[in-house]
């Protein structure tokens, strides 16, 4: 089935950590595509802002909310915002990360706890806070969650990294199974390395010349790359996936 222009039009969406990167890039997909979309923060406002401007652009309509997604309580009351002024909620993507990089032995609880908390509770708060208006959504509800290729494979020194989004995909799959009687699909989607302020931060010349050498494709992807499938599932030509894991990651895990 080809994708249809529009097809989100009058559908309400949720994307955590939209401000910039990958999360940026999925709200504009989305917003091309017709979606009002909800472009979540936690800082950087002016960030958040432009984000707006760029869904405005390719035809969506745009509001910033800011909520820390490492806080449950925020995260149910960001949620209940979204939901009662557009008044309803369609699409939730969970995209908002951190990653505290570190061996074993030299890791921090307190850096642990602040991953999980981010990447894997935060998820589960928004996926809780979410399902009520999903379950009230015209021809379904969407729940789509980013994990990364390195929870399917592990990465040495990304230990709760790692462990958050791996945790990702059991809750995904578990969820998938929950919310399909009511006709919400969960669906998650597993990046190899993808060109953003975090992988640039996190990788040095010498390992990314490293990293290639491994990816079949022979290059980083784009954060449109990412957002190009999230807004595939999100609409209605994916409305028989769910449960699924998909990889989007060059060939570096087959």
């Amino acid at each position: 089935m080809a994708i249809q222009d529009q097809a989100l039009a009058e559908k309400v969406a949720l994307v955590t950590g939209a401000s910039r990167g990958i999360g940026r890039a999925i709200a504009v997909a989305l917003g091309r595509r017709g979606a009002r979309v909800f472009v979540n923060y936690q800082s950087r406002e002016d960030a958040a802002h432009e984000t707006c401007a760029l869904v405005i652009a390719a035809g969506g309509q745009a509001s910033p909310l800011q909520f820390d997604v490492g806080d449950a309580a925020a995260v149910e009351a960001g949620v209940k915002r979204a939901a009662d002024e557009a008044g309803r909620l369609d699409i939730l993507v969970n995209n908002a990360a951190v990653s505290i990089d570190q061996l074993l032995l030299r890791f921090k609880q307190e850096d642990w706890q602040k991953t999980l908390d981010v990447n894997l509770t935060g998820v589960f708060a928004a996926c809780k806070a979410a399902a009520r208006h999903l379950l009230k959504a015209r021809a379904g509800g969407r729940i789509l969650n980013l994990t990364s290729v390195v929870g399917e494979m592990g990465s040495a020194g990304q230990v709760a990294y790692t462990t958050a989004k791996a945790g990702v995909i059991g809750l995904t799959k578990t969820l998938a199974r929950e919310l399909a009687p009511r006709g919400v699909t969960v669906n998650a989607v597993s990046p190899g390395f993808v060109d953003t302020d975090m992988t640039a931060a996190a990788i040095s010349d010498e390992a990314r010349a490293k990293l290639l050498a491994q990816i079949p494709l022979a290059r980083i992807g784009r954060p449109e790359e990412i957002a190009n499938v999230i807004a595939f599932l999100a609409g209605p030509e994916a409305a028989y996936v769910t449960g699924q894991v998909i990889r989007v990651n060059g060939g570096l895990l087959m």
